[in-house]
């Protein structure tokens, strides 16, 4: 009988070191950085790049979000504004360029290229507005459109 109480206690000792060590030799999951947002667009490569503002939208033709976000962002378009979608297999090139990997994704840019305002996912209407608003407001108003 000490025996076999002997046999428990060291294999219990032997799972519990076991273990151990395999908790402190885990690894943590791989984990996915932050998907890409373009903090710079080269406006020559967009429709109407002598407009002030281009609300680029970056999207795939299966995508569901991707047609709603569509929707609120053309509702932008005025003498000031360009509005773009880029389709993911019909602008490839520009998704590869700008490193666009997660769609939808909608990118406000400045007379000079410069990302403004970003929203990966539909964005909810008053804040796509309001991102526009707010970037011609903190350049001095832009153009009146």
């Amino acid at each position: 009988m000490e025996r076999l109480l002997v046999v428990v206690v060291l294999a219990a000792v032997a799972v519990g070191v076991a273990a151990l060590i395999r908790a402190r030799t885990r690894s943590d999951a791989p984990t996915r950085p932050a998907w890409a947002v373009p903090d710079h667009l080269d406006r020559r490569e967009f429709a109407r790049p002598e407009a002030p503002w281009l609300v680029a939208v970056f999207s795939s033709a299966t995508c569901l979000a991707c047609r709603a976000t569509w929707d609120k962002a053309r509702a932008l378009e005025s003498d000031s504004v360009a509005v773009q979608e880029l389709e993911a297999v019909a602008d490839a090139d520009l998704h590869a360029r700008y490193g666009v990997d997660a769609v939808p994704l909608v990118v406000v840019a400045g007379p000079d290229g410069t990302v403004r305002a970003s929203f990966l996912g539909e964005p909810p209407t008053s804040e796509l507005w309001a991102a526009v608003a707010s970037a011609r407001d903190a350049d001095g108003g832009g153009a009146a459109g």
